[in-house]
């Protein structure tokens, strides 16, 4: 055998082996065969979530147990960032539920580990981890100021004591005619003989129209 069919020989040998290689390595580094047909692929890499969650889901928050106590207690853990609870809009009593924002994801992940079913104030609290992908954009808004619950007994008597149109006067003193009639078919249905007294301001007068004179 001369030399340059020595040297094409090996040439063919690194060629296959190469290629061979890269077969192998391709092969190692697909996850799946298409049902399709074709090449084989990999998995996309998707980083899991709950590494970076910084928010945690706070249930079964007993009485007495509001803003000031929480970051209190779980300042402990970490730098803390927020504190929501949630309550209700016309009363501003808590519902039982709120949010908690730590400063690094590390700690939020040990405060649930930590935290959850933890028996305070004989409530077992359920503290879960918040994906950053599934937190409300409008969750923290607010959060900062102090929630003062709307007077609703002086909202309810400034629209008792506002000044009613005709069409509203009319409207109040048919109702209460509708049901005197009502109660006074009841007594008659009973065999009752008891004259029911009218009604003062039954009749409800137009408002007069005033012509001036030119």
């Amino acid at each position: 055998m001369g030399m340059k069919a020595k040297k094409s020989m090996m040439k063919k040998v690194k060629k296959g082996s190469t290629e061979l290689t890269a077969s192998v390595r391709k092969d190692e580094a697909a996850d799946f065969l298409p049902l399709e047909g074709g090449p084989a692929r990999k998995l996309p890499i998707t980083e899991n979530s709950e590494n970076k969650a910084t928010v945690l889901y706070i249930g079964r928050i007993p009485h007495g147990f509001y803003e000031n106590e929480m970051e209190a207690f779980f300042k402990q853990f970490g730098e803390i960032r927020k504190i929501r609870i949630a309550r209700n809009k016309k009363t501003g009593k808590s519902k039982h539920f709120g949010f908690l924002q730590f400063a690094s994801p590390e700690v939020a992940k040990i405060v649930a580990e930590t935290m959850h079913n933890y028996l305070l104030y004989e409530h077992l609290l359920q503290v879960q981890l918040i994906p950053p992908e599934r937190v409300h954009p409008k969750l923290w808004k607010g959060v900062n100021r102090y929630y003062k619950p709307s007077d609703w007994i002086q909202i309810e008597r400034k629209r008792q004591n506002k000044e009613k149109t005709f069409e509203e006067h009319k409207k109040v003193v048919d109702g209460i005619l509708k049901r005197e009639q009502k109660r006074r078919r009841k007594i008659e249905a009973a065999g009752i003989d008891y004259v029911c007294p009218e009604f003062v301001g039954s009749e409800v007068s137009a408002p007069k129209k005033i012509r001036f004179e030119d």
